[in-house]
């Protein structure tokens, strides 16, 4: 299966997987399963933790790229297709990367492993329970 990560479902699995679902657990730590971690999240994570919005340990933080490829997840880049569908979609929820995840996930056809209601408004298909 292939399934694009929100970046809280990144963040738990590196800093609390127990807050993570049972199905989301499992699928995770299926080697067969293919994970994709979008630059979005990475964007994200750096964001918000400049801001001060985030703790993560440092190591973390330092080289986002370098730990998602040791969890075996694939990188994601966001291309023009992603970014225009996303300025496209007419939904408007409070956190834009919300909407570049949602739009990433439609034009690459993945489904969102996610526990946030919010993307129950997109034409998406999420994961989680």
């Amino acid at each position: 299966m292939k399934c694009l990560l929100d970046t809280h479902a990144a963040v738990w699995w590196w800093c609390m997987p127990m807050r993570l679902s049972r199905k989301v657990r499992r699928l995770m730590e299926n080697t067969e399963n293919q994970i994709f971690f979008s630059a979005v999240s990475a964007y994200e994570i750096s964001y918000k933790h400049r801001l001060g919005r985030l703790s993560l340990p440092s190591p973390l933080i330092r080289d986002l790229a370098a730990n998602a490829r040791e969890e075996g997840w694939l990188l994601l880049p966001f291309g023009v297709e992603a970014a225009q569908r996303a300025g496209a979609l007419d939904n408007d929820p409070r956190d834009p990367f919300d909407r570049l995840l949602a739009a990433q996930a439609e034009s690459e056809k993945l489904p969102l492993i996610t526990g946030d209601p919010v993307f129950d408004s997109f034409a998406i298909e999420t994961i989680w329970k």
